[in-house]
């Protein structure tokens, strides 16, 4: 019998990719985007995103089993102006739609200094700082929104009608790892609020309310016909409209509230669409934007700021690198299970 206290197993990163990839691939994605997938799990669960990690598995396979998803879809790249590309996802995953424009759209923004990337009819169901801290390390900034299933209250109003609808940011940052933060318009991230139900804690004051509408602390009556509140009442609202404008109308995706997957028992992804706006900064004001970041970076913390956006996660990566990210055993011993399943 194993020590309770005994450490959990640890995997080297690549062995969590290998083994999340097999995953995949047996619940019939194609390799390819198997890859695309298991790395941005792999990398969440390193970096200490747990409810964006290995945590996802099960929601992937129901989803795919339901077949909601296309786990073998192949998406269209549409080179549409000279600093605009969309992609049609053709009902797949967003992840894969995104490395297949992604050096089209690298390509433009250093042309032009800047470029969109339009992704519609996708699923994106993960973490977004991964989509765009690449960016980053090449010296751009990134700019990305997705919107989600209809799961928030707007502010003031009575019935849920928005999604989590998360904003992420990276910029470079000379002598050092890119200013990245990923936050949802929710008072709290879904992945966040289904954690704590599975542990038996509450959520903080403000969270969301139950099937009733009225407040409450206990993640359970949240996700059970309840719904999550916007952070920071109208201004959260307003972002999450925006997000909405910008990852549905714009791309041609599905509002958070416009597609139904009462059909597809099981099914978790949403059907959405996603945004990317990179830059290349120097050609702003013909300066060194990294050092400029840098200064900034700097001047915050001598005003006392102790931690930015990203720290925990960098810390979490590199602790990782060293010592293997750490899987409770019974939990690895799930994922082995699903990847001969």
């Amino acid at each position: 019998m194993t020590d309770a206290l005994s450490p959990a197993p640890t995997l080297a990163f690549n062995e969590l990719v290998e083994l999340l990839q097999q995953i995949f691939v047996r619940h019939g994605v194609a390799a390819s985007v198997a890859r695309c997938l298991a790395e941005n799990c792999a990398t969440a669960e390193q970096d200490g995103a747990h409810s964006h990690g290995v945590f996802r598995i099960p929601g992937y396979l129901s989803t795919l089993a339901s077949g909601w998803v296309d786990g073998q879809a192949s998406p269209r790249v549409e080179d549409v102006a000279a600093g605009f590309v969309r992609v049609d996802a053709a009902g797949g995953f967003a992840q894969p739609a995104l490395a297949a424009a992604r050096e089209l759209l690298v390509a433009k923004a250093r042309e032009a200094g800047i470029a969109i990337l339009a992704i519609r009819n996708s699923h994106h169901f993960a973490a977004l700082w991964p989509d765009v801290e690449p960016f980053a390390r090449q010296g751009l900034v990134a700019l990305s929104v997705v919107n989600s299933m209809t799961c928030v209250v707007p502010h003031g109003a009575r019935q849920p009608l928005f999604g989590t609808n998360p904003i992420a940011f990276a910029a470079p940052c000379a002598g050092g790892d890119p200013v990245v933060f990923d936050m949802a318009t929710s008072a709290m991230a879904h992945g966040d609020v289904q954690i704590a139900a599975r542990e038996g804690r509450p959520v903080p004051p403000g969270t969301g309310v139950d099937r009733h509408g009225e407040p409450t602390t206990d993640p359970k009556a949240i996700l059970d016909g309840g719904a999550l509140l916007p952070f920071g009442e109208h201004k959260g609202s307003a972002l999450s409209m925006m997000v909405e404008l910008l990852s549905a109308a714009l791309t041609g995706g599905h509002f958070s509230f416009e597609f139904d997957w009462s059909q597809h028992p099981g099914a978790r992804t949403p059907w959405t669409g996603q945004l990317l706006i990179v830059i290349d900064p120097d050609k702003g004001s013909g300066q060194s934007f990294a050092v400029r970041c840098r200064e900034l970076v700097e001047r915050m913390q001598g005003v006392g700021l102790t931690r930015l956006s990203g720290d925990r996660r960098y810390r979490n990566r590199a602790h990782a690198q060293v010592s293997g990210i750490a899987i409770a055993s019974e939990e690895l011993a799930q994922l082995r299970a699903l990847a001969l399943a």
